[in-house]
């Protein structure tokens, strides 16, 4: 079986991170995504964050109908700062006997932008198959407050600027995704939540109505 790592906050899981690892499955073969939420980021202070019940409980609402996608809590469980090599490294003896080849690690620009500051970089892009997607940042609300705050070594510089060049500088060995760009980010989903704009039809269907449920992100009626 064909294994790709989603890692993220997924504070909330949106349309853009279903469609993203969908073309990851479409367009080269993967059987399964694992979404792995991560605990505490190593690179960012975050801001207005849920809960791991209730993000965890967001992606498997999602993933009910799609069994090619399931969350992953090893790094909740485990607790502490989240570094991806030791959650490559849990998954490889939990999957042993059932992965194809090595685990695809999945990542967008900005993260293979500031990859060589990641812990246990070079071991990663030897143990894993690097898959980097494209990614556009478009913010249409003011995201003031809403936004993570970088921290520890990573820079925080990448821009518009930057995404050609991520391609032709990435020291490692990867895969580029072509895949559909959705200008959709949490960030902007909170901040619309918070402020009574729509956000409807920017996340699925089963998260939309754990939100409203649980009254997360300030959302009122």
């Amino acid at each position: 079986m064909k294994i790709a790592i989603f890692g993220g906050t997924f504070n909330p899981v949106h349309i853009g991170h279903i469609a993203l690892a969908d073309d990851v499955c479409r367009s080269l073969g993967y059987d399964k995504i694992l979404f792995v939420p991560t605990f505490i980021p190593p690179h960012k202070k975050m801001l207005h964050v849920e809960s791991a019940e209730n993000r965890v409980a967001m992606l498997r609402n999602t993933f009910k109908s799609d069994s090619r996608f399931e969350a992953e809590t090893c790094e909740i469980d485990r607790g502490g700062v989240s570094y991806t090599i030791d959650t490559v490294h849990t998954l490889i003896e939990k999957y042993k006997g059932q992965l194809e080849g090595k685990f695809g690690l999945i990542m967008g620009q900005e993260n293979a932008f500031e990859f060589n500051k990641w812990k246990g970089a070079e071991e990663l892009a030897s143990i894993t198959d690097i898959i980097i997607a494209q990614r556009q940042k478009t913010i249409t609300v003011d995201t003031e407050g809403f936004e993570n705050e970088n921290s520890g070594e990573y820079t925080g510089g990448f821009n518009s600027s930057d995404y050609l060049k991520v391609f032709s500088q990435f020291p490692f060995d990867y895969v580029p995704l072509k895949n559909l760009i959705l200008p959709v980010s949490s960030t902007e989903i909170r901040a619309r939540i918070a402020k009574g704009a729509g956000w409807r039809y920017l996340v699925p269907q089963a998260v939309y109505d754990y939100i409203i449920e649980n009254r997360l992100y300030g959302y009122e009626k």
